[in-house]
């Protein structure tokens, strides 16, 4: 499939160091981007569907770097089916896991944790919800598992493990077993913060330290933050990536990315939504944090959805994230919402609200455009302006 998007005010790219870009135009093909920029006549033509992007502004697809996966589209912790379908209208195109560990009855022993993981990916290799990414299927690192346990759960592609969890006497046990996973080629995680289930224990920044995983999760607080010393610790004693989530403390989340700022190491920080949970399903969870990082801690809105996009993809090895030829094409259309007190989506980032969602593209093909059942409406009007397939993406049926 060919798809071109038109008319656009501009281009946020992703890219933490280069977020913004002049272009009216951006042509996907086979599931990649191939050009933004401009397009000739020529170009648009030989497209299957044509959007009118009506000057609204171009992003990367959001990568929700938190999000309680279990077997399709349901959630048994909120008792709600769809939701990973509702985060598509949040523009939300990229869903990765952090962990399974809300699967009724979950296994604990070595054999049960290893089959649920790879069931979990397995599952989600050609089910997109909605049109969405998800990266399911993380290792909980129990005891008992050993290091061929971790090949062969590489060599079946499962390629997340997480670290908070298991049955262990004290988090610093936790160490050699994020080793063997980082050595198999892992991308590791590490539940930072208070406890969040029964059973599980609080996780504070020596204990992360002490393992250096890939990703300390909702480093803020899931839902209850560590000391505040902690952080400085992380920022300074490590190289780990920051994920500060929407369901966890905000303060801390503001505390997090200044501190980050201030040593010059902004690309540590991204973001998640680390739900569903008791905070509930927020498919408007990823613009909430964005908003709150540009409009109370003072960061230009294009950095923050940086660190929702190609930040996330940089930590997790995507290939989305930025909007740049040759990566994959999801991509949503942002505007201010009716009736706002701004009148472009950046503007409203800074002030506080959250933008309107007036497509999203995913593969490069259209899951709706000019409606989110989840956003106000768009200022300007975001129209299909030429299809030549038996398809409707105006989302009516919204």
């Amino acid at each position: 499939m060919k798809c071109a998007i038109v008319n656009l005010a501009g281009v946020v790219t992703g890219d933490l160091y280069n977020p913004y870009l002049q272009a009216d135009a951006i042509l996907m093909a086979d599931g990649r981007i191939e050009t933004v920029g401009s397009l000739g006549a020529a170009e648009v033509e030989s497209c299957d569907v044509v959007v009118d992007a009506g000057k609204t502004i171009a992003a990367p697809g959001l990568i929700d770097s938190h999000v309680h996966i279990t077997f399709g589209d349901y959630t048994p912790r909120q008792r709600t089916v769809g939701f990973l379908e509702s985060y598509v209208h949040g523009g939300v195109t990229t869903s990765i896991t952090a962990s399974e560990v809300h699967v009724p009855g979950r296994p604990t022993h070595p054999a049960g944790v290893k089959a649920l993981a790879i069931a979990a990916r397995t599952s989600f290799e050609t089910f997109r919800p909605g049109g969405m990414r998800v990266h399911a299927g993380s290792i909980l690192l129990e005891p008992g598992l050993t290091k061929q346990d971790f090949d062969e759960l590489a060599a079946a592609g499962v390629w997340l493990a997480k670290a908070g969890f298991g049955a262990f006497a004290t988090p610093f046990e936790y160490a050699p077993y994020v080793a063997m996973a980082r050595d198999a080629g892992m991308i590791t995680t590490m539940h930072t913060g208070g406890s969040s289930i029964p059973g599980s224990s609080g996780i504070w920044a020596e204990h992360v330290l002490a393992s250096n995983p890939h990703v300390s999760f909702h480093v803020n607080g899931g839902p209850v933050a560590m000391p505040e010393e902690g952080f400085a610790r992380l920022v300074n004693e490590s190289k780990v990536a920051m994920q500060i989530c929407t369901a966890g403390n905000l303060r801390t989340a503001l505390l997090t990315a200044k501190l980050l700022q201030d040593t010059n190491q902004p690309e540590r920080l991204i973001i998640g939504t680390d739900t569903p949970t008791g905070s509930g399903i927020m498919p408007l969870g990823m613009f909430y944090t964005i908003s709150h990082l540009a409009s109370l801690g003072g960061m230009d809105p294009a950095v923050a959805i940086a660190a929702a996009t190609g930040s996330n993809a940089r930590v997790y090895r995507l290939n989305s994230g930025v909007l740049a030829a040759g990566r994959d094409a999801d991509v949503i259309l942002l505007d201010a919402c009716a009736g706002g007190a701004h009148d472009d989506a950046l503007s409203a980032l800074s002030y506080g609200d959250i933008p309107a969602v007036g497509a999203v593209f995913t593969g490069g093909m259209p899951r709706f455009v000019g409606r989110s059942r989840n956003t106000p409406a768009t200022t300007r009007k975001v129209k299909v302006a030429a299809c030549r397939l038996p398809m409707d993406f105006s989302g009516s049926h919204h």
